[in-house]
């Protein structure tokens, strides 16, 4: 039986909606400040195991970028338990941890720093991360001077390239042109053959979730209102887009 590498039991996460910055600005003085509660999760549980993958569907405000936090550890649950074991890659912010006055070369050590790898890891993934970026001579010029879609390019490379053992993608794969976008695609494929990767993938695409998963997670209003085979996830949420 294959072990659990992502589990929520009974999670829930609620924001508090503040009137303005001044409220919120003076609810971390006092408490009784008044807000409007928000349950963006409410009440979800599911395990994913190690060497599956999974497609997990929604429309906004579902609910789903929420879990996404909660997995990276960008946000916590209100109440319920998650377990998450094994290094996690998250396709989601891609140029996010980037100083923009650091060259592109600087940040790939200080985006391997942030996801917990030894300098000499990241020593040996360096080449293979500038590779794949095709920055080329950018690689050695500061962040702020490249474009949206070097930056992006690079966050990709950094992510893909870690030899992560769970792997998050959220409509990340819209990076640069049609060809690097069929060279990311085919990346994750390959990792993908190995069996101990673990896939989660977030998307309103749901031809190309096919192409990737058979298993398929829907929510709506925060709940998880269904998980199983993919086709019937997809003609569910298509329902509720129509819907």
């Amino acid at each position: 039986m294959s072990e659990t590498v992502i589990e929520f039991k009974n999670v829930c996460k609620t924001y508090k909606l503040y009137k303005n910055d001044k409220k919120r600005f003076k609810a971390i003085f006092f408490k009784n400040t008044p807000y409007i509660p928000k349950k963006a999760v409410d009440n979800v549980s599911f395990k994913i195991n190690k060497g599956e993958s999974v497609a997990l569907f929604g429309k906004n405000g579902a609910g789903k970028s929420t879990v996404l936090k909660m997995i990276t550890e960008a946000a916590f649950p209100t109440s319920g338990d998650i377990i998450i074991k094994g290094r996690v890659s998250a396709l989601l912010e891609l140029t996010s941890g980037f100083d923009p006055e650091f060259t592109g070369r600087e940040n790939i050590y200080l985006k391997g720093q942030i996801l917990g790898l030894p300098h000499e890891e990241i020593q040996r993934l360096e080449p293979i991360i500038i590779e794949f970026s095709e920055l080329d001579n950018y690689i050695d010029q500061p962040v702020r001077t490249y474009s949206s879609g070097m930056k992006a390019r690079l966050g990709f490379s950094v992510n893909v390239n870690i030899e992560p053992e769970i792997l998050i993608v959220d409509e990340a794969l819209s990076v640069g042109d049609e060809e690097f976008r069929r060279k990311c695609i085919k990346k994750i494929n390959e990792l993908l053959e190995n069996d101990n990767i673990t896939l989660l993938y977030v998307t309103h695409a749901t031809k190309t979730a096919k192409d990737f998963c058979k298993r398929g997670m829907v929510m709506q209003k925060g709940k998880l209102i269904f998980d199983g085979d993919i086709d019937e996830a997809m003609d569910i949420y298509n329902a509720s887009i129509k819907g």
